[in-house]
């Protein structure tokens, strides 16, 4: 699987939108007719290590026509309550080289390294965030500037009997059309689930979401299951929860009715 990042040209006409999970850093605050970026992909989009490995292989590959510079910063990844990333600077691991050069459609295997090697008692976790140095063209007049484009790829070293514990319940009513569930990770290895999906006692499914968001070991957040063409009838349902490797859990809920509007 290979994460890719890519930026249109802007202009007068439509404009078009940058793929999911691309981090723009805009280099200048005014709006300008037109914006030049890069074209890179790294591989692999998510990296595992054990508390035995001293480092693992990452590919960067220069999709473009152009060369491309690119820097990596690793980062300690906590969340806060409810969710949120918390991210720090950390030396605990890094990119060997830091710095990366790619002349246009070449790639470079580098190595993300550990220095700590003490077995940890949960899964540790971090982001490796690399970034576009725009450096490589040069504007042709001043109508013209670049966009550095990043993206951020989790990093877990998770020890042998580290596992991820997520229970979801207690569904809410939000509106009509929308319903809450918590889910919650009580082990000491992250969980993913990647999708949603409510199904009535009659077999009809009245409710559903297409993406999810990690949970760190600890944390407990929210996730908004809606229907998009009407109601969500209240009564006994089944929810289903899809994580990342494919597996299901399944849990029956009682949806609340919906409130009468006040005349």
């Amino acid at each position: 699987m290979i994460m890719r990042t890519s930026a249109a040209v802007a202009s007068n006409g439509p404009s078009r939108l940058l793929n999911g999970g691309v981090l723009c850093l805009l280099m200048a605050t005014l709006p300008l007719p037109s914006a030049v970026a890069g074209q890179f992909s790294v591989t692999p989009v998510r990296l595992y290590m054990t508390p035995q490995d001293r480092a693992i292989a990452v590919t960067v590959t220069n999709e473009g026509d152009q060369p491309l510079v690119m820097q990596a910063d690793l980062y300690l990844w906590k969340q806060k309550p409810g969710g949120a990333d918390e991210l720090t600077l950390t030396e605990d691991i890094f990119l060997s080289p830091p710095i990366i050069k790619l002349a246009p459609r070449a790639r470079q295997v580098v190595r993300l390294a550990r220095l700590k090697t003490a077995m940890p008692t949960e899964q540790l976790t971090y982001r490796m965030i690399v970034r576009e140095v725009p450096e490589a063209v040069p504007a042709k007049d001043n109508l013209q500037v670049q966009l550095a484009l990043a993206f951020s790829i989790p990093v877990f070293i998770t020890p042998p009997r580290a596992k991820a514990q997520l229970v979801c319940g207690g569904v809410e009513r939000v509106a009509h059309n929308t319903i809450k569930t918590v889910c919650e990770n009580s082990g000491n290895a992250h969980a993913y689930p990647i999708a949603f999906s409510l199904v009535a006692d009659n077999g009809q499914e009245v409710a559903n979401r297409d993406s999810g968001a990690y949970l760190l070991p600890g944390i407990k957040r929210d996730f908004e299951i809606k229907r998009a063409d009407g109601n969500i009838p209240g009564g006994k349902a089944k929810l289903s929860v899809t994580l990342v490797d494919g597996s299901k859990q399944s849990y029956n809920v009682t949806i609340p009715d919906m409130r009468p509007v006040a005349q």
